[in-house]
């Protein structure tokens, strides 16, 4: 079971975000605050969830939270400030979306830019450690997973619905026959070698 605080008695908002790693579509983060008493046994990092596990757990979420927030940075942002800095400005837009303001924030990772004056703890694999970031991460996921399926209506050939943007062999081999789309970050290394060498 997932630890349901940090600091005891604190307002503890969760915060994580989704498709860093991607070559294609925005960064997604999610911030959310949990009642005290919030306990689920299958509440985990999303990584680990189905997806079907996911989407019941995105449900209670955003009917159990006391606050719950996404933010979103496109593609062109990205390329524009980074992936880094793009992480932490989608985590701060989610931020700004609460309906009530945290005490103290809960950051997956090692690295955040301060939101305000409120206090933070950057926790490595913190989405398998605290309740309320893996509550974020599953928000983040889900909802970026749902705009990448929106995106693949638009340019069904590159696998979208299936890769979420990640530079899987066949995203990338379709990325060599049909070139990059709008929603591809250009910052990023579309093409690697071997994909060169097969196609060469």
């Amino acid at each position: 079971m997932l630890k349901p605080f940090h600091i005891e008695g604190a307002v503890e908002a969760g915060c994580d975000e989704a498709g860093r790693g991607c070559i294609a579509g925005p960064v997604f983060a999610a911030a959310v605050i949990l009642p005290h008493h919030f306990s689920n046994p299958v509440l985990d990092d999303s990584k680990k969830l189905s997806a079907k596990k996911r989407q019941l757990l995105r449900t209670l979420i955003e009917q159990e939270a006391l606050a719950w927030g996404v933010g979103v940075v496109s593609e062109k942002e990205i390329d524009q400030i980074n992936i880094l800095n793009a992480s932490f400005l989608a985590m701060h837009r989610a931020l700004d979306k609460l309906k009530m303001i945290p005490s103290h924030l809960l950051i997956d990772g090692n690295r955040f830019k301060p939101y305000g004056n409120i206090l933070h703890s950057c926790i490595v694999k913190g989405d398998g450690i605290y309740a309320s970031i893996a509550a974020a991460s599953i928000l983040a996921k889900t909802q970026r997973d749902e705009y990448m399926l929106t995106l693949y209506q638009e340019y069904p050939l590159y696998g979208w619905n299936k890769n979420m943007g990640y530079p899987t062999r066949e995203h990338r081999k379709a990325i060599l026959k049909h070139g990059p789309t709008p929603y591809h970050r250009r910052s990023f290394r579309l093409l690697d070698d071997q994909t060169r060498l097969d196609f060469s």
